[in-house]
C-alpha cells in the first residue's frame, strides 16, 4: 500500500474509495458502477494535479523524502546497461551509502555514482539511509579519477540528507574527504552531469554534484542544511521547519531562478513515487540532452565552463 503524505489525505481518500469500487466491480457484486468509477477517477486525477501544481516548499520536502520515490538502484536498472559496481576506497573500507561503477548509457560508456537510501528497513540500514562516511567519498574520488583517465563522462545521482555526522566518520576525516571529492569534480577534464533525484543535503550532496550541468527533479530539494536543522539553529525550535523551508529557497524553482541548477526535470502529477517509470524516462532524456550539450568540448573548455558556472552563482541577482 502506498504511503500517503499528510497533505495528500483528501486525494488518498478518493483513491481508497476507487479501489473499493473497482474491487466491487471485479467481484460482480456491484451493479452498473462503471460510471461512478469513471467520475471518481476524473475527480481524483484533477485533485492530484491541482494539489501538486501548488506545493509549498515544506510539502516538496516531504515529497522529496517519500520512501517510495525511485532511488539510485531504480535509475541504474532503468537507464543504464552493463552496470559494474566498484567497492572500496582502497584506503580503509567499503561504504554502501554511495554506489558507483561503470556502465553504458544509451550505448556510451560512462561512470555512474550516486547515493542509495534503500527501499526497505534492511536495505536502509545497510546503506545507512544514504548518508556516506569518508570511505564513500574516497570511493567516488577513485571512480572519478578512473573516468578522467579513460575519458568517460561522469553521471551523479544525488539523494542524501547529508554526510554521516558520526564520531567515527569525523575521526576518519569526513570534511577532508568531502573537500577532496568536490575538488575531484572540479578537476575533471570530462563532462559531468549531476541530478538531484530526492534530497540534496549539504556537503554530502555537493561532493558529487559539483558538475558542468546540475539537473533537479521538480519536487526534489537542495540546500546547505535540512529545514529542521536550520530551524534548530536559528530559532532553537524544530517545529519551525516549515518556515525555514520557505525562507531557505530549497526548491527546484527557486534554485533555477537563482542559477544554482541548470534544468528542472518535470515530474508527472502526483510525484515520482506514483510514476516511477515515467520519471526515470524523463531523467534519462534530460541527462542525454545535457551530455549532448557538452559534447565536442576540449578538456580545458570543460574545466573552464564548469569553473565559470560556479563562480557566476550569486553575481547576477
Amino acid at each position: 500500500m502506498r504511503t500517503i503524505l499528510d497533505f495528500e489525505r483528501p486525494v488518498g481518500e478518493l483513491e481508497k474509495k476507487l479501489e473499493e469500487l473497482r474491487a466491487l466491480e471485479a467481484s460482480g457484486e456491484g451493479a452498473a458502477i462503471g460510471d461512478e468509477i469513471a467520475r471518481l477517477e476524473s475527480k481524483a486525477a484533477q485533485a492530484l494535479e491541482d494539489l501538486y501544481a501548488n506545493l509549498s516548499p515544506w510539502q516538496k520536502t516531504q515529497v522529496a523524502r517519500h520512501p517510495e520515490r525511485p532511488h539510485f538502484s531504480d535509475y541504474a536498472k532503468g537507464l543504464f546497461t552493463e552496470f559494474t559496481p566498484f567497492a572500496g576506497d582502497r584506503k580503509y573500507a567499503e561504504d554502501a551509502a554511495i554506489l558507483g561503477g561503470f556502465a553504458r548509457f544509451r550505448g556510451e560508456a560512462v561512470c555512474l555514482i550516486g547515493h542509495e537510501k534503500g527501499s526497505s528497513t534492511e536495505s536502509r540500514i545497510r546503506h545507512n539511509f544514504g548518508m556516506a562516511r569518508p570511505e564513500g567519498y574516497r570511493k567516488a574520488v577513485r571512480l572519478m579519477e578512473l573516468a578522467d583517465r579513460f575519458g568517460l563522462p561522469v553521471i551523479s545521482l544525488v539523494d542524501t540528507a547529508g554526510a554521516y555526522p558520526g564520531i567515527d566518520a569525523e575521526e576518519r576525516g569526513q570534511a577532508e574527504a568531502i573537500a577532496r571529492s568536490t575538488e575531484a569534480c572540479l578537476n575533471l577534464g570530462v563532462p559531468n552531469v549531476a541530478v538531484i533525484i530526492g534530497e540534496g543535503g549539504s556537503g554530502g550532496a555537493i561532493a558529487i554534484a559539483t558538475a558542468n550541468r546540475v539537473l533537479m527533479l521538480e519536487h526534489s530539494i537542495y540546500s546547505v542544511i535540512s529545514p529542521e536543522g536550520a530551524a534548530s539553529i536559528l530559532w532553537r525550535d524544530t517545529t519551525k521547519a516549515q518556515e525555514a523551508a520557505t525562507n531557505m529557497k530549497i526548491t527546484a524553482q527557486d534554485l533555477h531562478r537563482l542559477g544554482v541548477v541548470d534544468t528542472i526535470i518535470p515530474e508527472p502529477a502526483g510525484g515520482a513515487h506514483r510514476h516511477t517509470a515515467a520519471t526515470i524516462a524523463a531523467t534519462g532524456e534530460a541527462i542525454s540532452f545535457a551530455l549532448g550539450d557538452l559534447k565536442g568540448l576540449s578538456r580545458e573548455q570543460i574545466k573552464a565552463e564548469r569553473q565559470q558556472k560556479f563562480l557566476a552563482i550569486g553575481r547576477n541577482l
